[in-house]
């Protein structure tokens, strides 16, 4: 057989789905595992258009019109404390280009505010209160700037590194930077050419153990729509050769659920705001979502694998209002009075080796959410057996991602003795899958991984009976 039939032939081997399911998945780094972990957090828009109820700026706005007569970031921290937030991502310069610190590279800054008489820094009084709080903190940049006058020449792209440059060395550690891929006109009529290799390299020589934020990464990707709501599935892999950030993006069909055979770990991030605005608009005070809407979309972002990004604008007196404060400790309440009581403590579990095999496991003893259970043993196929009939909506299962995403279909039968009483089906599980049904009493179930491409998968399990008519939308 002659060589160049050889090559198409192997061509076609290493194209095949086959040789792709084979192909080593991509894993996590440190870093990424760690940002899995906090799986909840606090977004800030504020700036001008907190003033002005604009949700995009001109960038002519006189700086004398951000004045909040109240700021405290101590009280944005209490209540991200309070509703079990991970850590706070602000808006540090918005398309407007009002930066919320003196960036010595800019002339519309707090500096040029009414604001203390432009003495103070907001990113500053965060930061600090971030830090006693034990909060993450995250900044959002946006490289769009409707405001400078070298925005559309190549002068901006020394700006905007100047300003990440100040933020790291200034206001570190930053956890997650968020980059926007919004790219329109500036004051002089001109788009920018950014230049996004020079920004990410910037970022990892100055603070390599942050994750960034865009569409297509490196670290964390968009999730395609801001309503708050994961792909199911939900890989957590993406291809993004040929890709850009902003236009020419992966579709949003892509971003939602990820590439099944992606190259790269770049996990979604499900951005929604707890308005229907991003900044404050009093006129928006009665239009807060509900606890109940908020518990709706944790079950779509975090019970599907994602990390969930929830925007709370503070006010014009710069504090969190009272009604989304309100809103944030209910829908806190909710998570803990679901979550609180998990039924498998009262079970016995078993290893499956074989069909006619099970050799008795204590594991769920360690906990769902213990850190054991990304290092301890991990379960493949298995049955969990109650001591007694028990009434269930709700399984979780947590996949050993330090090992990469390697499920690739589940399902759960539901058993009342020996009858089947009911079946979950599903494809990805990622660091955390949430599957609600209609309330089931069993007396077993069974976990059976369909199309895993390893071994040791599942690291955690949990089961529970919550509210009925909080998964109404999930049936």
């Amino acid at each position: 057989m002659n060589r160049i039939v050889l090559f198409f032939i192997f061509l076609f081997i290493a194209g095949s789905p086959m040789a792709q399911q084979n192909a080593p998945s991509p894993l996590p780094t440190k870093q990424q595992l760690a940002w899995h972990e906090n799986e909840y957090y606090l977004f800030v828009h504020f700036g001008p258009n907190t003033f002005t109820d604009k949700e995009w700026g001109h960038g002519d706005e006189k700086e004398e019109i951000f004045n909040p007569t109240a700021l405290d970031c101590r009280q944005w921290c209490r209540v991200a404390k309070a509703a079990g937030a991970k850590g706070i991502i602000i808006t540090a310069k918005h398309h407007d280009g009002f930066c919320l610190w003196p960036s010595k590279y800019s002339t519309h800054t707090v500096r040029e505010s009414k604001w203390k008489n432009g003495r103070s820094d907001v990113l500053k009084e965060l930061s600090q209160a971030c830090k006693e709080a034990g909060l993450k903190y995250g900044i959002y940049i946006s490289p769009w700037d409707r405001n400078h006058p070298d925005y559309g020449t190549e002068k901006y792209n020394d700006v905007f590194v100047g300003m990440m440059k100040e933020l790291f060395q200034n206001y570190g550690p930053i956890w997650e930077l968020w980059w926007d891929g919004a790219n329109g006109e500036g004051p002089n009529g001109k788009k920018q050419e950014y230049d996004w290799r020079r920004y990410e390299n910037t970022v990892r020589k100055l603070s390599p153990s942050t994750v960034i934020f865009s569409d297509i990464g490196p670290d964390i990707r968009w999730v395609g729509n801001e309503k708050g709501i994961a792909g199911d599935p939900n890989w957590n892999f993406l291809d993004t050769s040929g890709f850009k950030r902003g236009i020419g993006a992966p579709d949003t069909d892509t971003l939602n659920q990820g590439n099944y055979y992606g190259k790269h770990w770049i996990p979604a991030e499900c951005d929604v705001s707890i308005r229907p605005g991003w900044f404050y608009h009093s006129n928006e005070d009665h239009k807060v979502k509900s606890p109940e809407q908020l518990f709706d979309l944790y079950l779509k972002s975090v019970g599907r694998g994602a990390n969930l990004l929830l925007n709370v604008p503070p006010d014009r007196r710069g504090l969190i209002h009272e009604k989304d404060s309100a809103a944030l400790i209910g829908f806190k309440k909710l998570r803990d009075e679901s979550f609180s009581d998990n039924l498998l403590k009262k079970a016995d579990t078993y290893y499956e080796f074989s069909q006619r095999d099970f050799i008795k496991k204590p594991l769920l003893l360690r906990g769902f959410d213990s850190a054991a259970a990304y290092y301890g043993i991990n379960l493949q196929n298995f049955i969990a057996d109650f001591r007694r009939p028990v009434t269930v909506n709700c399984i979780v299962l947590r996949e050993a991602i330090h090992l990469g995403q390697t499920i690739r279909r589940f399902n759960i039968e539901l058993y009342n003795n020996d009858r089947l009483v009911g079946k979950v089906l599903g494809h990805s599980v990622g660091r955390k899958r949430i599957l609600t049904f209609p309330a089931t009493t069993i007396t077993s179930f069974r976990v059976n991984l369909e199309d895993a491409k390893g071994n040791d998968n599942i690291s955690g399990i949990a089961a529970y009976l919550i509210n009925e008519n909080l998964i109404e939308n999930e049936k």
